[in-house]
């Protein structure tokens, strides 16, 4: 059975999406905290010259300065790809609680793939990871957009 995706991943897909127009990969992301959403982020890499500019340190950024705090306790990240070892990094820093993700990525994944960075010793906070949330979409976005760009 088919569980309809929850409110927060359809938002990180439209940001994917909007993203791909922007000719960026297709990267979502939101972050939220009781249900209210603190910061939305896509790709930007391209559009802002930033190599850190990946939808999740976007979201992250926003929802840092929505709080005025560089901590964000109590707050989920939802993002449509696993997070990189830099992304993955930021989100420990920020001591996020919750992680959702959609499509694992096992060339550039740190989570569930490559270094698996909130096993590490040197890791001092992990949140709770909750993969496979609107992976099939996510996929068909990242392939979508490769596909388009090899032909």
């Amino acid at each position: 059975m088919r569980y309809p995706l929850p409110e927060p991943m359809r938002r990180a897909l439209d940001e994917a999406r909007a993203a791909a127009e922007a000719g960026e990969v297709p990267v979502g992301a939101v972050v939220t905290r009781d249900g209210e959403v603190l910061g939305t982020g896509r790709n930007r890499m391209l559009t802002d010259g930033d190599p850190t500019a990946h939808a999740e340190m976007v979201a992250m950024r926003e929802a840092a300065r929505a709080l005025g705090c560089w901590r964000l306790d109590g707050c989920d990240l939802w993002v449509t790809l696993e997070p990189c070892a830099m992304c993955a990094g930021a989100i420990a820093l920020a001591r996020l609680s919750r992680l959702y993700f959609g499509a694992g990525d096992p060339k550039s994944g740190a989570v569930l793939n490559g270094p698996r960075l909130f096993t590490q010793p040197t890791c001092h906070h992990a949140p709770d990871v909750y993969p496979g949330i609107g992976e099939g979409e996510a996929g068909a976005l990242l392939k979508t957009f490769f596909r388009e760009r090899r032909t």
